[in-house]
């Protein structure tokens, strides 16, 4: 299958898996030590919680699971389908998952469960952005089917089959934007604690009121 996805697909899909990155790594090294966009490793985890019967690990790992769920669900009440065109809200999307982000940070602060189930839910909600503008071709809070993607390009091209070569460099620049934000997220938590959170939250934030305002931009000369 060939990925025909215009520049700006291309550009969104790096930086949410970028700030994917940066949050879940937060996550990871914050006091409860919990991925929040993965949730195949959440529900593993749930599994192994519920045999130990560990009641907290139970309700905080589903509540993570909930808040991912959640956070998809606000994602289609906004954006309402997958027609893939400039246009859609995917502009207050993105400054909702901003808003998320930075409530979480004074309730990770406080060690409070909260914080984690907002990331969690930021996550779902950008996830389930990217899911629909890309025609769910581009999952940017894990990596585990760009992986398989990457995988399959790989071996249809050892069989002598066409290589795939925008398929390949899309595996390639969501693989690597979600590295590259776990890197930069671990070294901004190592300097700033929680309030590392406040840079993908400027990111989202920023470019969500940019979309917005250049959407209102077109609307008034559409309108003169």
């Amino acid at each position: 299958m060939g990925v025909y996805l215009p520049r700006w697909v291309w550009i969104g899909a790096a930086l949410l898996a970028c700030v994917s990155g940066m949050v879940n790594v937060v996550g990871y090294l914050s006091f409860e030590h919990q991925a929040v966009s993965n949730m195949t490793g959440a529900t593993t985890l749930l599994g192994g919680a519920i045999v130990q019967g560990d009641r907290h690990g139970m309700l905080h790992l589903a509540g993570v699971m909930l808040a991912f769920v959640l956070g998809a669900t606000v994602s289609g009440i906004i954006v309402q389908d997958s027609t893939l065109r400039l246009g859609r809200r995917y502009g207050v999307a993105l400054a909702t998952v901003s808003l998320l982000l930075c409530a979480a940070i004074p309730l990770f602060q406080r060690q409070s469960m909260a914080g984690a189930l907002l990331a969690a839910m930021a996550c779902g909600l950008q996830n389930a952005m990217a899911t629909t503008f890309s025609g769910a071709v581009i999952r940017t809070s894990h990596l585990s089917g760009m992986f398989t993607d990457l995988g399959i390009a790989l071996g249809h091209a050892l069989r002598g089959m066409p290589l795939q070569k925008r398929r390949l460099l899309l595996c390639g620049l969501v693989i690597t934007a979600f590295f590259c934000g776990a890197v930069l997220g671990g070294l901004l938590f190592s300097a700033l604690g929680y309030w590392a959170l406040a840079i993908p939250a400027s990111a989202t934030g920023l470019t969500g009121v940019g979309y917005i305002s250049w959407q209102f931009v077109q609307r008034r000369r559409r309108a003169d």
